[in-house]
């Protein structure tokens, strides 16, 4: 038997009414919002929208994204320190000839834009050494954290909390990190004796603390990746073949790699392009340094786009040429994914 005290039924009387109120202005916009629309089908015509309600996003598409690329495309065949397009030169292929305007291609320093070379090279440093270290090194992580392990919760959150962080803000830690007086690896090395290394006035060591916080920055979000693959192995699999006798590492070669494949294609593809579009973390860490040892493609467009004297037709040409790139990588994530597709 429920008992209901006058009390109660005063608090739920006095929660209704409250509830109703704050009721109101929502019911309001919804019917104000409904007059709205249906004057505006009315004058439009059912059919028309759809193209109503797209209009806003086509409109932020087109003016951040279509019309920066048509201007890139026009400012690659342009010359002249002007942004406005009618007070620029048609110059064709001439901002390409002068990229490659070297006495001895063999020798970077004989070209006009050797710094444009230097930046194609320290970006093939960077992308062959930082691909195939972020990739091993997640597949490690994902496994590890695929085990019946303690704290895997925590181990998990911790990895992938670097992802979360500005990578402005992840450079600027390390560079304090790093720094020859009073930074936190030196400091740790005087306990030790050793006299303090100048690593940012050293270009291999500054390109080598530019990949590893590119891969310290980055790792968990790959993990993350390779873990959601790792669990979508069936199990059944590792029970059948450890009936069979395989070894663990057995099973890892010829159950876990196979059926992992596709993730890692995914990967694979993901970590190249990051690499070649490289900008962020380095030109905050590094600023290029010293010199043009760490400077990448992606820096390389920015300085010269937004630096004196603001050669816009050069930085668009580069990146008319950084997209061919991407392009090509794109291609080939489909061919292979195709070829995936068609062997199953």
């Amino acid at each position: 038997m429920e008992i209901t005290t006058d009390s109660g039924r005063s608090r739920f009387s006095l929660a209704r009414g409250i509830k109703q109120i704050l009721s109101l202005p929502v019911l309001g916009a919804l019917y104000a919002l409904d007059a709205i629309v249906g004057s505006l089908e009315r004058l439009i015509g059912h059919k028309r929208m759809p193209y109503f309600f797209v209009l806003p996003n086509m409109l932020i598409f087109f003016t951040f994204v279509l019309l920066p690329l048509i201007l890139n495309f026009l400012f690659a065949f342009t010359g002249g320190s002007s942004i406005v397009p009618e007070k620029r030169t048609w110059v064709g292929l001439g901002n390409f000839e002068r990229l490659f305007d070297c006495v001895d291609i063999t020798d970077i320093s004989t070209c006009r834009e050797d710094v444009f070379f230097f930046a194609v090279r320290n970006t093939f440093l960077f992308v062959i050494v930082e691909v195939p270290s972020m990739i091993v090194l997640a597949l490690l992580v994902a496994l590890a954290l695929n085990r019946d392990i303690r704290l895997r919760g925590f181990f998990r959150s911790a990895f992938f909390f670097p992802v979360l962080l500005s990578p402005v803000v992840v450079a600027l830690i390390w560079k304090w990190m790093l720094q020859t007086r009073g930074g936190l690896i030196n400091t740790l090395l005087g306990f030790f004796g050793i006299e303090p290394i100048a690593f940012v006035l050293d270009g291999g060591w500054m390109m080598f603390w530019a990949i590893f916080v590119s891969i310290w920055a980055q790792l968990g979000f790959y993990a993350l990746i390779l873990l959601a693959g790792l669990q979508s192995i069936p199990p059944v699999l590792y029970e059948a073949a450890k009936i069979d006798g395989a070894s663990e590492f057995q099973r890892f070669w010829k159950v876990t790699l196979p059926l992992l494949r596709p993730t890692l294609l995914v990967v694979l593809v993901l970590t190249l392009i990051r690499g070649v579009q490289m900008f962020d973390h380095v030109y905050v860490l590094t600023g290029g340094g010293p010199g043009t040892a760490t400077v990448l493609t992606v820096q390389y467009i920015y300085r010269t786009a937004f630096e004196p004297p603001n050669n816009w037709g050069m930085a668009a040409a580069v990146s008319l040429m950084l997209a061919a790139v991407l392009a090509v990588l794109t291609l080939i994530q489909l061919a292979l994914n195709r070829r995936q597709l068609e062997s199953l």
